[in-house]
């Protein structure tokens, strides 16, 4: 048997050692799960982070949304109509707004769907977790009230009760409807009013002051008015909290700081020394030649819907919507922008050489800002326009859009034609005049305008004489009557003796009442009357005389100049008899139309509130105007040093001429110039014929006065007692959020 020899191994024995290998096992493992719960923590904390970015960036697209949708819906619910149905009101409501603005923020998904579908990926599914239906808006938008009675509300209105640190003072009401509705409807009102809840957060005593008072401009780019600094306004204003993550947090896991806003709608009356939403060219007349530094004088800001500031132009500061451009030659604020102002960087510069006001802005330039002009262009005017004269009812607001906007309808006296010969002779031959009594009620009567026209005496007349007697009125200016028993005849604007006679006043005219003893009478001269028109010999105007209002309101027994403070002017074509043909026409004017002249106007410090006049057809000025100061200023106004105080007044005509019966030389403007033109013509040349140039002057011939007989001095209004009645009106929309360290939570 052959055997093979064995195999030595040479050198030391090992062994394996299961107990190591397991654990060098087990801490890889661990090491490994260690580092995927790391990643995957990593991972989870990443995606939160994305989320609240998400949520954050869906928030301020909601806000902005916010901003955009309130003011239409605030004036949506001033319509005649808007409480008549459910169907009209609930798109209103601070729920429905809110929901709207989750739409228009496209805040239900991440990526919009046209996006989404032009990747052409198919079964494209989205792994944002934030993406919802965001069904239930009581969930994301709650109101800041502490008590039950607002808890079923979006948001907590600010009437009739301090909220608490950090919010503003609230405005008061005794309305039931207001305090009702303004929980559920942006309301705007003018029952609305600064009560002794306001007086720490206004400027002045709101017992003087309570529609609008002074209020601190807010912390914003738009530059209307300077931040911080005291201006002539109201606040409405709502509170709620937001927090979008709310709706989905069983789902996300994520939670948000709750975020507390103040929604405010502040009411500004028109104060800039030049305001016009319109496409405005600032710096040149309409002849092309510059404005005269040494004869125009403009403090403070203006405002225009577009702008273009021509030529040598030193302006203090100009804020628009839409936009402007400027000449290499012109300066505002010290400082030339004729490259973009609005470059990165050019503000910043500004600020830090030149100081924090920025004095060029646009309402676009703060994400959560809008400005609204309130601007009814025409309408204005006319009290018959047809979008005007239907009566407004079943509205949310006590205030009507109309009654809110038009200055036409504000005004407490008007005067109208009502009358004329023929539609083929438009002379007037009544006129119609309406005023308010002593009792808070209306007055109105029509006499007949012209020698010869038989009617009862309206208010006013007094017997004076019995017939063929005299009576010396001296240099007083009045109306006669003569007649008896509702058979009148009438004689205005006379002075001087006057016998009371069937010769003077019937001459060839029959004696009507033959046999019948007569009487005559008198007034204070109306403080109207019809005349010529000044630049159409065949044409016909209404004077009016300002200064002959008092002791005619005195006479006729109405209130006094503290109520009737405003007058319009306007011819009632809707009832016309026999009817003249169309609406007098305002763009432009026309000769052929009735005109308004405005004489006896120097001095009006007999209106303690001031003097408003309202027209639609084309004014004449032939005298100064207001131009007497009134040495008592009201309670809490001091005049700025070396400025003396006029009693606030405005006039609204959509054409205005100098002169009567004559080309004046020149003409001196101060105080504030607006204007009504609609339209922001964003896209028109600078040589547009439609663009609004505020300081163009035009004689009574209609001739263009040139730059050196055009002296002007404007100015901003600085304090409530300078409001004139009837005013222009500015919503300013500003959504801030509540400052942290007044936060609790």
């Amino acid at each position: 048997m052959i055997s093979s020899p064995s195999r030595n191994r040479r050198g030391k024995p090992g062994f394996a050692s299961y107990i190591l290998a397991l654990s060098t096992g087990a801490f890889l493992m661990l090491l490994m799960v260690f580092t995927y719960r790391r990643a995957m923590a990593a991972h989870a904390v990443q995606a939160q982070v994305q989320l609240r970015s998400d949520y954050r960036e869906k928030e301020d697209a909601i806000l902005r949304s916010i901003v955009a949708v309130t003011p239409n819906r605030a004036i949506r619910a001033m319509r005649s109509g808007s409480s008549a149905t459910t169907t009209v009101s609930d798109p209103l409501r601070w729920q429905n707004i809110f929901t709207e603005s989750l739409t228009l923020a496209n805040a239900r998904t991440s990526v919009d769907a046209n996006v989404r579908a032009s990747l052409g990926v198919a079964n494209l599914a989205s792994g944002n977790s934030g993406d919802s239906t965001l069904t239930v808006a009581s969930r994301i938008f709650l109101n800041s009230g502490g008590d039950s009675a607002y808890r079923s509300t979006y948001v907590s209105s600010g009437i009739n009760r301090v909220l608490g640190t950090g919010y503003p003072v609230p405005l008061e009401t005794s309305n039931s409807s207001t305090i009702a509705n303004d929980k559920f409807y942006p309301i705007i009102t003018n029952d609305k009013i600064h009560g002794t809840l306001a007086q720490s957060g206004v400027g002045l005593t709101v017992a003087d002051y309570p529609r609008f008072n002074l209020l601190k401009y807010p912390q914003i780019n738009f530059g209307y008015a300077r931040p911080g600094e005291d201006f002539v306004a109201k606040r409405n204003w709502w509170a709620f909290t937001l927090d979008l993550a709310n709706h989905d947090d069983d789902k996300t896991d994520a939670t948000r700081t709750k975020r507390d806003f103040v929604f405010s709608i502040y009411e500004i009356p028109s104060q800039l020394a030049i305001s016009a939403s319109s496409f405005m060219s600032l710096g040149q007349y309409g002849s092309g030649d510059d404005w005269l530094q040494d004869r125009v004088e403009i403090k403070g800001g203006i405002f225009a819907g577009k702008a273009v500031v021509e030529g040598t132009a030193d302006l203090s500061a100009l804020a628009s919507r839409r936009g402007m451009s400027m000449s290499g030659d012109s300066t505002i604020g010290g400082q030339n922008f004729a490259s973009n102002p609005f470059t990165p960087g050019v503000r910043e510069e500004y600020q830090v050489t030149q100081g924090e006001f920025f004095p060029v802005s646009l309402a676009s330039e703060s994400g959560r800002v809008a400005f609204v002009p309130i601007n009814r262009g025409a309408e204005f005017f006319d009290r018959f326009h047809p979008n005007v004269r239907t009566a407004e009812t079943s509205t949310l607001s006590p205030t009507t859009w109309n009654k809110y906007s038009i200055g036409a309808l504000q005004c407490a006296m008007q005067l109208d034609i009502t009358e004329v010969v023929s539609a083929t002779n438009p002379m007037p031959t009544k006129l119609r005049f309406s005023y308010v009594k002593t009792d808070g009620t209306a007055g109105s009567y029509s006499e007949p305008v012209a020698i010869g026209v038989k009617a009862t005496l309206p208010p006013g007349f007094v017997k004076v004489a019995d017939e063929n007697q005299s009576y010396d009125f001296g240099n007083q200016v009045v109306d006669v009557a003569y007649g008896a028993n509702g058979n009148f005849i009438f004689q205005p604007g006379v002075t001087g003796v006057v016998t009371f006679s069937n010769s003077r006043f019937y001459g060839t005219f029959n004696d009507p009442l033959v046999g019948t003893f007569k009487a005559g009478y008198f007034r204070p001269s109306a403080p109207y009357k019809v005349s010529m028109h000044p630049a159409n010999p065949n044409g016909f105007a209404v004077a009016v005389f300002p200064e002959r209002i008092p002791a005619f309101l005195t006479r006729i027994g109405a209130a006094g100049t503290d109520k009737n403070h405003s007058l319009v002017v306007n011819v009632d074509y809707t009832n016309l008899g026999p009817t003249y043909p169309v609406a007098p026409r305002i763009d432009p004017c026309q000769d052929t139309d009735y005109a308004l002249i405005l004489q006896e106007c120097g001095d009006l410090t007999a209106f303690s509130k001031g003097f408003s006049l309202v027209t639609n057809l084309r004014t004449y000025i032939g005298d100064d105007f207001n131009i007497t100061e009134d040495t008592t200023p009201p309670t809490g106004f001091t005049p700025v040093a070396g400025e003396k105080y006029y009693p606030p007044c405005s006039l609204f005509a959509p054409e205005k001429r100098y002169g009567v019966e004559v080309d004046p030389y020149g003409v001196n403007m101060g105080g504030q110039i607006g204007s009504l033109r609609k339209g922001d013509k964003v896209n028109s040349a600078e040589s547009d014929p439609t663009m609004v140039r505020p300081l163009d002057s035009k004689n009574k011939s209609g001739t263009a006065m040139g730059a050196d007989r055009i002296r002007v001095n404007l100015k901003p209004i600085r304090h409530p007692a300078e409001l004139p009645p009837v005013t222009m009106m500015n919503w300013l929309v500003v959504l801030e959020e509540r400052r942290k360290e007044f936060v609790s939570y």
